[in-house]
């Protein structure tokens, strides 16, 4: 049984610490809770060999499977912890299987169901803890629960596409480099020795190429140093706020890449607005998870602006337009619903047709990227094929190049 280092107010007043043993750590925050104790911060005991270098990722496919298996036990009149109990048995990531138990046992002492899923932020996103806080007031759970997986399922399909339409040319640019680090370093080289020993003056495309072979040959390391250092600059970045704001913003400004980033957060943005609004969250709670969901941080810090002026009584299309993020259909369609009372069917409305736009954006993508390739890969080559037939023949024909 696993050990739990505990600190905790107890009954006379006094801070205590300990080590105990328990199920879990709902378990052992429970019993200290009958026991008088408050204030209770619980975390395992973990030896060396125990220690998660990184946890476990949570696939939202298994969040997707849980919300709805969930809706269809609880329609069906099973009991709500048994219902996750018997989700839980067939839940085969461990996180997330862990994380379910300790969700049961929360329920078994009297904490909500949204409470107790929202102890696990990292792994619930704020949008589905809001909606289930207001299905569970409004008595319709299993109603919302099928909601938020149809929800989940669009928006791992969206990403999927996303992915899809980006893997063959990321698949295409990597062979492409690949060919030519193989041609510079080991194929011209070969030339390169070759010409020496003729001792002829060769064409300037040939000496171009071969002084070009002659630096990779030389400066590899330097360029695969300068090459690691951008990566890490890169990777660095990403984890502080400024860093990523810059990032986004870069390639927000990136012709088309930047219309798809920009589509897929609008589409995201829409979609947890109006899922949210129909579950009967407020409005500036249902921005706040809007916001948080957009995945961008210079959609995030306008959108903050915008729901602060929206909260002092702006409403939400004008401070939405002021953004400047947001095209100016998104920006009518919200208009529209808030002058009608229809917002949540405008927002909804305008996430599908976003959805469709971008999956034409990446259509177009795919399709432009792939000739720019197979032209660049083309005239590289000719240019090589040119270098090397001019030399070759004038070298054979006993003539010389100025």
């Amino acid at each position: 049984m696993p050990q739990y280092r505990y600190s905790a107010v107890g009954p006379d007043g006094s801070s205590v610490k300990g080590v105990v043993e328990g199920f879990s750590a709902a378990a052992v925050e429970n019993e200290l809770l009958l026991n008088g104790h408050a204030g209770i911060k619980v975390r395992e005991r973990k030896g060396l060999s125990q220690i998660e270098v990184t946890k476990q990722k949570v696939p939202k496919t298994e969040i997707m499977h849980f919300s709805r298996q969930l809706a269809a036990f609880i329609r069906t009149g099973i009991p709500i912890n048994e219902a996750i109990r018997i989700v839980s048995d067939g839940v085969v990531n461990k996180r997330f299987k862990a994380i379910l138990i300790e969700v049961e046992e929360q329920l078994q002492a009297g904490v909500p169901f949204a409470a107790a899923i929202s102890r696990h932020a990292e792994v619930f996103p704020s949008y589905y803890v809001s909606i289930l806080r207001s299905a569970e007031m409004t008595g319709q759970l299993d109603t919302v629960l099928e909601q938020l997986s149809l929800y989940v399922e669009r928006d791992l399909e969206a990403r999927s596409k996303v992915k899809s339409a980006l893997t063959y040319p990321a698949v295409i640019m990597v062979m492409s480099v690949v060919t030519m680090l193989v041609m510079v370093l080991f194929v011209l080289p070969r030339f390169v020795d070759f010409f020496e020993e003729l001792d002829s003056e060769l064409p300037l495309p040939t000496r171009m190429l071969l002084g070009f072979a002659s630096f990779m040959g030389s400066w590899w390391w330097l360029l695969g140093l300068i090459f690691i250092s951008i990566v890490a600059v890169f990777v660095i970045s990403g984890r502080t706020e400024q860093g990523l704001y810059v990032r986004h913003k870069a390639f927000l400004g990136i012709p088309l890449i930047g219309t798809i980033i920009e589509y897929s957060v609008v589409e995201r943005f829409c979609r947890v607005i109006g899922a949210m609004m129909k579950a009967g969250v407020p409005l500036p709670d249902a921005m706040a998870s809007a916001t948080e969901s957009a995945n961008n941080k210079v959609f995030e810090r306008g959108l903050i602006t915008a729901r602060e002026q929206m909260i002092q009584g702006d409403g939400i299309a004008g401070p939405v337009a002021a953004t400047g993020l947001f095209p100016l259909a998104a920006v009518q369609m919200i208009r529209v619903g808030e002058e009608t009372g229809t917002l949540d069917e405008q927002v909804e409305s305008a996430a599908e047709f976003y959805a469709r736009e971008l999956e034409y954006k990446l259509k177009k993508l795919t399709t432009l990227f792939e000739p720019a390739v197979i032209l660049f890969m083309g005239f590289v080559v000719g240019f090589v094929a040119v270098a090397l037939i001019s030399a070759m023949y004038g070298v054979l024909q006993g003539q010389d190049f100025e």
